[in-house]
């Protein structure tokens, strides 16, 4: 298990740079799941927007509100006591005033139990970044496919292709490193420059289908496991596939139930015979 049972800093995960190990990340959106992954000795807990598509049925991050993030953060937060949580601010609670957005980031971490936010965008973001930094709210960056952006962008492309575009993606990291990120996400892009801009940063790059040239990974934990999951992109591998476990296992159960196989002898409490003579009269028969 990494760092023992130790809690993960913002620290430990700057070390793992310099030390050149990778750093492992994958979302939790609840108590079980979060418990699971922090037991399987992930570095990093995402509580990402994502819970929108993933635990809520939306169609996009966009519907995502504050409370949907601090109630689902509270939820991985009893769980994870080792694994350092980092919780996304969702669509529009970020791009107001000022104080609002480190009103909204400081939430996450006060009443979501959160060790650091994740903002999406560039070094338009980098006087936030400051801001929040200052304040006490580590931060970590995200650029590339920017999901809670789809819209913006055309739809879920990869980013970064050509020169000009790629160059402004370094651009961005840099500024984020400049306003204190402790670490960046780099989503959907080349991993020829994804690796260029990890040689380039001091802070982490964590990738998610950004290839192995970064410093660590992130993946969505029902993609990974294969729980009633139906996106399939590129970059995700499946470990498992419990929802065809729990499909089959539930689908028993109701064969069982109309059959009256179950509940069967060992599953059923009796009350006593006293007690049983006293309900229904001495003249019943016991089966």
């Amino acid at each position: 298990m990494a760092n023992g049972n130790k809690p993960v800093t913002t620290y430990d995960i700057r070390k793992k740079k310099e030390a050149n190990v990778p750093i492992t990340m994958m979302t939790a959106y609840d108590y079980p799941s979060a418990k699971l992954v922090e037991e399987a000795g992930v570095d990093m807990i995402l509580v990402g927007d994502s819970l929108g598509m993933v635990v809520l049925g939306y169609d996009s991050t966009i519907p995502v509100t504050m409370e949907d993030m601090v109630h689902h953060t509270k939820a991985v937060t009893r769980a994870a006591k080792r694994a350092l949580v980092v919780t996304d601010l969702p669509f529009l609670s970020y791009h107001g005033t000022m104080e609002e957005a480190v009103k909204n980031a400081g939430r996450l971490m006060q009443e979501g139990g959160a060790k650091a936010v994740k903002l999406e965008g560039g070094r338009e973001l980098a006087p936030l970044i400051e801001r929040c930094v200052q304040a006490g709210i580590p931060v970590v960056g995200h650029i590339g496919l920017t999901p809670q952006s789809v819209h913006q962008l055309g739809g879920y492309k990869v980013q970064g292709r050509d020169l000009a575009a790629a160059q402004r993606l370094l651009e961005d990291a840099l500024s984020l490193q400049a306003a204190g990120a402790f670490a960046v996400v780099l989503e959907c892009v080349p991993e020829e420059v994804t690796g260029m801009i990890a040689k380039k940063l001091e802070i982490p790059v964590i990738g998610i289908g950004a290839g192995v040239a970064c410093d660590g990974q992130v993946l969505v934990f029902h993609d990974v496991v294969g729980y009633a999951s139906q996106l399939t992109p590129k970059f995700v591998k499946r470990y498992a596939d419990i929802g065809e476990t729990i499909r089959e296992a539930v689908s028993s159960y109701v064969k069982e139930v109309e059959a009256r196989s179950f509940p069967a002898a060992e599953h059923v409490f009796h009350a006593s015979e006293d007690t049983i003579k006293q309900l229904y009269g001495e003249g019943v028969a016991q089966s």
